[in-house]
């Protein structure tokens, strides 16, 4: 465990670990410090190679860091190793509330180190739900778990607010503000343009081979890394992947692909070959960081992903959304308009794609369609409801 320097007076903690929570929790952060309040942020040391380019174009020094010695994969070692690290954290710096994020393994921990030291605790992201117990795994869990330690539940939807109702969660304990994704998507958008127009920042290479294509309106990003897309379902999306590209020569697609083997095996095994026939149009590279992903889907036609962050993130962008999973926690996006469920099959997929783009009214639609998660001023509601916690 590293620390910087702390806060005078017991600062309110931020404690995440993973790339989705960085992005989520930087408006909060960034409108905590704005008004004044001793804040802190602990990096919980997971996705640490992908966090510093994060913490970077936030403008965010974590004051600690966890060094997790991990022996191995399994979730019981990681949030072991996560609550008697977390626990040591939060003894030292001694502070007035936990934040935490979503339904990550760190979001568990850190809300059981908090709850174990009698710490209040205010979930951000609060009251998803799929109502399958085990889909996803581990995060349908995760979330309901942190809703019986939590004392603030920060819903970003109605839906989501009843959702902790229906589980008994007192209603002056849950407070609907929509959804930081918004904060971020739409702050991050402000300054993506000022640093490229200014020639602060660079696209990645692979994806100025993609430039081209853009005149033509038929780029689409696509993400996949859920665990319960591994081995068939990754495999059918990037067959549609492959079946779309071949049917159309003025489409390019950008798929960022997660380092786990269990995907990243999957989809250079199908796509690879493809991607050297196709001359830049279709783009396997790196997850990328947050600036160059928003470039992406600002100058997508529409996206394909199992991400609850893209999900909110195209909306926010005004980009429909192909949700590629049978169910979604985000139901809102659906009934808004912005978005659809397809699943993994590969008939629907390109069925779905096909009749978007060839079908401009239906397109169109999904972009105009009311963003469901929020007006962009979430953090500032947190910041109000915790106004007076010292």
């Amino acid at each position: 465990m590293t620390a910087s320097s702390t806060p005078t007076g017991r600062p309110i903690l931020i404690s995440v670990g993973t790339r989705p929570e960085i992005i989520k929790m930087a408006p909060v952060y960034a409108e905590l410090r704005r008004r004044g309040q001793a804040v802190a942020w602990v990096h919980s040391g997971q996705h640490r190679e992908m966090a510093q380019s994060l913490y970077d174009f936030f403008d965010i020094r974590p004051e600690y860091e966890l060094q997790l010695e991990r022996r191995d994969g399994s979730l019981a070692h990681l949030n072991a190793l996560l609550l008697e690290s977390l626990s040591a954290v939060y003894t030292q710096a001694q502070p007035s509330a936990v934040l935490v994020h979503g339904d990550t393994t760190s979001t568990l921990a850190s809300a059981q180190a908090a709850f174990y030291l009698d710490i209040p605790i205010g979930h951000v992201e609060a009251g998803l739900r799929t109502f399958k117990p085990r889909e996803p795994f581990p995060e349908e869990k995760n979330r309901e778990l942190t809703a019986r330690l939590a004392h603030w539940h920060f819903a970003p939807t109605a839906g989501a607010a009843a959702n902790l109702a229906r589980e008994g969660i007192a209603a002056d304990a849950v407070h609907v503000v929509g959804n930081t994704a918004v904060d971020a998507a739409l702050g991050g958008a402000a300054r993506l343009e000022h640093l490229l127009a200014s020639g602060a920042l660079a696209l990645p290479e692979p994806l100025q081979r993609l430039r081209p294509w853009l005149a033509h309106g038929r780029l689409i990003t696509v993400t996949a890394h859920r665990r319960e897309n591994w081995g068939t379902g990754i495999r059918d999306i990037a067959r549609a992947v492959a079946r779309l590209l071949q049917a159309d020569p003025r489409l390019a697609v950008a798929w960022p692909v997660h380092g786990n083997p269990a995907v990243a095996d999957t989809v250079h095994a199908e796509l690879g070959a493809l991607a050297a026939r196709l001359e830049g149009r279709l783009c396997l590279c790196p997850p990328l960081d947050y600036p160059a992903l928003l470039w992406c889907l600002q100058n997508s036609a529409l996206a394909l992903t199992d991400s609850g962050g893209i999900q909110e993130e195209g909306a926010a962008l005004s980009r429909p959304v192909l949700v590629l999973r049978d169910t979604t926690e985000r139901p809102e996006l659906i009934e808004a308009g912005a978005g659809m469920v397809v699943g993994t099959d590969m008939q629907r997929i390109v069925g779905c794609v096909t009749r978007l783009l060839c079908e401009g009214d239906e397109l169109a639609r999904m972009r105009e369609a009311v963003n469901p998660f929020g007006d962009g001023r979430t953090s500032q509601r947190i910041a109000d409801v915790l106004s007076g916690v010292r």
